[in-house]
């Protein structure tokens, strides 16, 4: 099979060959250019030949239109993090409106898109990292977003109708740009994060919002649900082909997550404790857990969210050597 039909197989959980696998890394010293993110997206994509490619944009880039002034601060998984936020009293929400999906950062991002998808060599699936709307009004106000829910719920509510509406069309030009599908995701749909009424007020409604209106284009849209306690059983009634969250560290187990949604699962790996300490057996096992726990169908082999930049190479190579081993 080819990656995009063995990728495609997995999503419709029909017979494959092998099960693809797939892992990503930020790349902070490079990601500020189109140029450089592409560059470094291609060169983790053909050094350890995945079955799709994830787009490692900033996780703060969608942000940046907005005011928002974002640097790499040393964190151990690469990622970027706001260091003035653009909304710092409540009052601020009324200042966000509706951002040119093609213009600015989100331009900058799609640019790298189109680099990627000219260049990458094979025809392996690429999803375009795009943020849920509240998550992206999390990165506008830092956690301060929990007390504005409370105190100011129709402010916040009023600035997530425009952020809402610029993911919806930055996604759809994602599309547009090359992407086979989008990365769509959340970091505000866990109960640590969110009350359960503001999980069904501003987060599932949103996502929601942004899931319908790429599904008529999407043919591979994977919802990565970030943190711990997540609501799963929410999530999965969302128009998503396939789910990734943390399933090494809070349930369900891939096994169980699959009754529980028709797509594919994605993940099998912790990349915090087995990807970094090793060993290759040790990897190699658990490649073979997340096998065993979903008879190798309808499952998509990669860590729960981004890998530590630490991760040593030669346990991404026992990753993908077990998962090739396993062709029956």
């Amino acid at each position: 099979m080819t990656k995009r039909e063995r990728v495609l197989a997995a999503v419709a959980r029909g017979p494959v060959d092998r099960a693809p696998v797939a892992f990503w890394r930020h790349a902070p010293e490079v990601d500020h250019t189109a140029r450089g993110l592409a560059d470094a997206m291609l060169a983790f994509h053909r050094r350890f030949d995945l079955d799709l490619v994830k787009v490692m944009s900033s996780g703060v880039y969608c942000v940046e239109d907005w005011g928002c002034r974002v640097a790499y601060a040393g964190a151990p998984s690469g990622a970027k993090q706001c260091v003035e936020h653009a909304v710092n009293a409540p009052g601020d929400w009324t200042r966000i409106a509706p951002l040119d999906p093609g213009a600015g950062a989100l331009g900058r991002e799609l640019e790298a898109l189109r680099l990627i998808v000219k260049e990458r060599g094979d025809d392996a699936p690429v999803l375009h990292t795009v943020f849920a709307p509240l998550t992206v009004a999390r990165k506008l106000r830092g956690d301060a977003l929990a007390d504005d829910l409370r105190a100011a719920p129709d402010l916040v509510a009023g600035a997530l109708e425009a952020i809402t509406a610029t993911v919806a069309r930055y996604a759809l030009a994602a599309l547009e740009a090359g992407a086979d599908g989008l990365f769509l995701a959340t970091q505000t749909a866990s109960r640590d994060a969110v009350t359960a009424e503001e999980l069904g007020r501003f987060e599932l409604p949103s996502t929601r919002r942004v899931a319908e209106a790429v599904a008529p284009r999407s043919p591979l849209t994977l919802l990565h649900a970030h943190g711990r306690d997540v609501a799963f059983d929410e999530l999965a009634r969302l128009p998503v082909h396939a789910i990734n969250w943390h399933d090494r560290v809070t349930p369900p187990a891939l096994g169980e997550a699959q009754r529980r949604f028709r797509g594919a699962v994605v993940g099998g790996l912790a990349e915090w404790d087995t990807l970094r300490r090793g060993p290759a057996s040790a990897v190699a096992a658990e490649v073979a857990d997340a096998l065993r726990q979903t008879g190798g169908r309808g499952v998509v082999v990669a860590p729960g969210c981004v890998l530590p930049l630490d991760v040593p190479d030669a346990h991404l190579d026992a990753v993908v050597d077990a998962v090739k081993r396993s062709q029956p």
